[in-house]
């Protein structure tokens, strides 16, 4: 039986990976990622952002998503507000996209600081200097910048599918950007929980089917399973479930690429190698996979190659550690915030 912990590490380093081996290709079309790396597309890292196994902004944001939620612990429970934790760590995140000091111990990494192709919603919606929630949208945006980043939400505990869409409707507004987001989270908390992939996405088409609005999202994710249950979809085929630009078709293409996977590395390969957005396919294709698998399952040489790799098991160890076992966060890592932060 793969341990909690190893389920843990699995998803955001699996994430990670599948992030890294989509920044490559992210702008290419298929075609062009043919012609640059052979029929079968990419079979590993190629080089971005001036290294081999750089990350993007997705991977930057998973982990100001799981300080948020780590920082919010460091406060007596009646005076926890994880969304508005989630607000002011991407609004740390958002500073080290310009170079400027954010304070803390993630802020610190000297990889997150640098602009990896961020999404211009995320960044609209963080200038604008007011969150965003289900109940008062603050634009109406579905594009995959949401749910790219929540894999955090569904090793928290308590309600993974209400976090998940409350973190990716700070910055997306539309029904189908954040609750592909809950969903993502839901399939995540079901899976380091010992769940397969396939009840997982069961489990979040049942849920998402009680939530208004929700029939983009359903129908994306059902599609993606009945497909599955046919066998893989080819690099040329997998456009029937979108390109991954919205939060809907990126967790179809994920979720598909993930039940049909014969190995971690097969898995996020099909769900990078097609038109569209590679990276945040890959990530999602790697949280779910990592989950459902453990980081053992992540071959050694994608492991070895990958950016931030040691802050990212640290953060992912600390979330284990926190929601898992009872314990409080490391206070020289995530100091509790000023209560006056609270109210600003």
């Amino acid at each position: 039986m793969t341990a909690l912990r190893d389920r843990y590490r699995g998803c955001l380093l699996g994430g990670a990976v599948g992030d890294a081996l989509g920044a490559g290709i992210e702008f290419e079309s298929l075609a062009e990622i043919r012609r640059h790396h052979g029929p079968r597309g990419i079979e590993g890292y190629v080089p971005a952002y001036g290294r081999t196994g750089a990350i993007t902004d997705d991977t930057q944001m998973t982990l100001f998503t799981a300080e948020g939620l780590l920082c919010d612990q460091q406060k007596p429970a009646c005076n926890r507000d994880p969304a508005a934790a989630l607000w002011r760590a991407y609004q740390r995140w958002l500073s080290t996209q310009y170079g400027e000091p954010a304070g803390g111990w993630l802020s610190s990494q000297q990889f997150l600081n640098h602009g990896r192709a961020p999404g211009m919603t995320c960044l609209s919606a963080l200038h604008a200097g007011h969150p965003g929630t289900v109940s008062q949208p603050v634009n109406n945006s579905k594009g995959c910048g949401g749910v790219m980043r929540v894999a955090p939400a569904g090793l928290a505990g308590g309600d993974p599918f209400t976090l998940g869409c409350q973190a990716a409707a700070l910055t997306h507004g539309h029904p189908s950007g954040y609750l592909a987001a809950g969903a993502l989270a839901l399939m995540v908390s079901e899976l380091v929980r010992g769940c397969d992939l396939r009840g997982a996405a069961t489990t979040a088409i049942t849920k998402l089917q009680q939530a208004d609005g929700s029939e983009e999202v359903t129908s994306a994710l059902i599609a993606a399973v009945r497909a599955a249950e046919l066998g893989p979809l080819s690099a040329d085929a997998i456009e029937v479930l979108g390109q991954g630009w919205t939060g809907e078709e990126a967790l179809a293409i994920a979720t598909h690429c993930a039940l049909v996977a014969e190995s971690f590395r097969s898995g996020v390969l099909h769900a990078v190698n097609h038109d569209g957005d590679s990276d945040s396919t890959g990530a999602i294709c790697g949280n779910l996979l990592g989950a459902a698998l453990g980081a053992g399952a992540i071959d050694a040489d994608l492991l070895a190659q990958l950016e931030g790799r040691d802050v990212i098991t640290q953060v992912t160890d600390d979330l284990h550690d926190v929601f898992a076992d009872g314990q409080s966060p490391v206070i020289h890592r995530y100091p509790a915030e000023k209560e006056e932060q609270d109210h600003a």
